[in-house]
């Protein structure tokens, strides 16, 4: 990946950051996706009085590209005073659609002080869905009943 577009995407990370509604924990983030064809995507959190409504910019920006058709991304770039990681949610959501995504944390108070991160290291052990068997063929001359 090019220097230019991660720097694109923390600078992009930073900007929405600014649009967080957070009038309760006062605790702005701001996220950058970069999708797989390489569309950006962005989301912030959002508060509301019933915490449990509230949404991560991690997740906001996510939707917003299943929204738009993409499930593949490359590089995740968080922007939040401290440089914090994603919770345990967004971790989640996030391995659904690349369980080894590259992260950029990034402090907001001081944006040059990056980490950088895996979502396999975040979350070593995620939750993922099984296999399922596929259907039997009916055997030769079983008939299906109708209901």
């Amino acid at each position: 990946m090019a220097a230019s577009e991660r720097e694109r995407l923390i600078a992009v990370a930073l900007e929405v950051r600014r649009r967080a509604y957070a009038r309760y924990s006062k605790f702005a983030v701001g996220a950058a996706i970069l999708a797989a064809d390489g569309r950006m995507f962005v989301g912030c959190n959002v508060e509301n009085v019933s915490y449990g409504l509230t949404i991560c910019a991690e997740r906001a920006a996510t939707f917003a590209a299943v929204a738009a058709g993409a499930t593949e991304f490359q590089l995740l770039a968080i922007a939040a005073s401290g440089g914090v990681t994603p919770c345990g949610a967004c971790r989640q959501v996030l391995a659904e659609f690349a369980p080894q995504l590259p992260i950029l944390l990034v402090d907001a108070d001081q944006p040059k002080r990056i980490v950088e991160a895996n979502l396999r290291e975040l979350l070593p052990a995620a939750f993922a869905s099984f296999q399922p068997q596929q259907a039997k063929e009916p055997r030769r001359g079983s008939r299906k009943q109708r209901g």
